[in-house]
């Protein structure tokens, strides 16, 4: 019987630059910090965690940039903002509240199988930050590879 494959651990956090209102694809910065780790697992699972609340990660379609800004459209319409918004807190400004609830709605954290040293994505996924502030600041991502 062979033996049973010793479970692995890595974890890094990197930091992304700052990226104006919208959503962003981020799959190949994500891919060139992790990739000497990720090769290391046969079949695990990749945890993102966003250290913010007013970004959010998710995962859509990677080709069209389109959708990108159909998105960032629709998140636009759906949360008001301004002086006619119903947010009592307006203390970082008029977009502060909104960006908490559009992160709210897509979240800070994804997890993606490997397989063989790979992100196991389809075809047309990429991972996005969404940023939901006017004025951005650097982000930062903890990722947390586990597998054998």
């Amino acid at each position: 019987m062979a033996a049973a494959a010793t479970p692995k651990w890595a974890q890094k956090t990197i930091a992304l630059p700052p990226h104006k209102r919208g959503c962003h694809l981020i799959t190949p910065k994500i891919l060139k910090d992790i990739s000497q780790d990720l090769s290391e697992f046969k079949c695990g699972l990749a945890h993102l965690f966003l250290l913010h609340t007013s970004a959010s990660l998710t995962i859509n379609e990677n080709y069209d940039s389109d959708v990108r800004d159909d998105t960032e459209t629709f998140l636009n319409k759906i949360v008001p903002e301004g002086n006619s918004a119903p947010w009592k807190h307006t203390l970082e400004g008029p977009d502060d509240m909104p960006a908490h609830i559009k992160s709210s709605m897509f979240g800070c954290t994804l997890t993606i199988p490997i397989t063989n040293g790979k992100l196991n994505m389809g075809t047309w996924q990429g991972i996005w930050l969404c940023e939901h502030r006017d004025y951005p600041t650097s982000r930062n991502i903890v990722i947390t590879l586990n597998g054998i």
